[in-house]
């Protein structure tokens, strides 16, 4: 027989910073989707709020509305073990594994830049792990004397996504001509997916013509993001998926509280109005991109020795 399944990590790996004046409690349970869907970019490592979620409460409350699983999001090296750990050890979870855009300076400030690199590509090789992620370019928290670093490790991400045949997710803040001149120059994997899309309606199409896919987060419930929405309004259908990116972007009428994947219907039910579709009809298409871009959350038969 095989041997027993992974123990299942403890969650509080990382604890959100608060900020002066936030809303600590959990926002109540949105009615269940008619057609359960994925959350592709959570992180389940989180400790948020005055009630902590353990990764197995988080899911069970979130199967409870209708997503019946999530892609657990690696930004270093620690949590990009975690995950690939999680999604061993749970049917619910698959894994992404990168340096955040922001940590690869620092990496590389310590002369660990290659070395972490080669053990992303190794946790790459799992077959849980369906991503390279999130991985980009963030010109709002580094300045110029880390853009190298973080341009150098991009391009490497790009490489191991291509290499293992999985999707890439990328963090894309500040930096949206840049991202797409390097997905252009290095060549981009077959499924590449701007996690939480800011873009315009310029990037937008150029997600279109390139067959990017769009992940839809909190920040497009937002009163102050119709740019945002008019972009997503116009992106093809085919090419969305949804996110929470929890414990982060909370959609309303909760914003600043905080997030898990729970959450999640919130942000389907203003996408379909955005798009104008009936909410069944947009919770099933959600579903199929994201096990096109993933693949199924079904674990392997398990292996019997004869």
């Amino acid at each position: 027989m095989s041997g027993a399944a992974p123990e299942v990590p403890a969650g509080g790996l990382r604890k959100r910073a608060g900020s002066s004046g936030r809303d600590l409690s959990r926002p109540e349970a949105p009615e269940p989707l008619p057609h359960p869907l994925y959350d592709n970019h959570t992180h389940l490592e989180f400790e948020d709020g005055v009630d902590q979620l353990d990764p197995l409460d988080s899911l069970a409350r979130a199967e409870a509305v209708g997503v019946r699983g999530v892609v657990q999001v690696g930004t270093d090296l620690e949590t990009s073990r975690w995950s690939a750990q999680l999604a061993a050890s749970d049917p619910r979870v698959l894994a992404a594994v990168a340096l955040h855009p922001n940590e690869a300076p620092l990496v590389a400030e310590q002369g660990l830049l290659h070395e972490q690199l080669s053990e992303i590509a190794r946790l790459a090789a799992q077959p849980r792990v369906r991503a390279i992620g999130e991985t980009g370019l963030d010109f709002f928290r580094t300045g110029e004397e880390g853009r190298g670093a973080q341009i150098e490790s991009f391009e490497a991400h790009i490489e191991i996504a291509k290499a293992h045949g999985i999707a890439l997710q990328i963090h894309d803040r500040d930096a949206h001509d840049e991202v797409v001149s390097t997905l252009l120059r290095v060549g981009a994997p077959e499924r590449t997916v701007f996690h939480c899309f800011s873009g315009d309606v310029r990037l937008a199409k150029i997600c279109n013509e390139r067959g990017w896919y769009l992940s839809v987060a909190g920040p497009s419930t937002f009163k102050n993001a119709p740019k945002l929405r008019e972009a997503i309004a116009i992106a093809k259908p085919e090419l969305l998926l949804v996110e929470t990116d929890a414990p982060f972007l909370t959609p309303e009428p909760f914003r600043g509280r905080p997030n898990a994947p729970y959450l999640m219907p919130y942000t389907v039910r203003r996408l379909a109005d955005t798009l104008g579709r009936p909410l069944d009809e947009v919770c099933a298409l959600l579903g199929a991109n994201t096990e096109r871009v993933y693949g199924s959350w079904e674990p392997e038969p398990e292996a019997v020795d004869a």
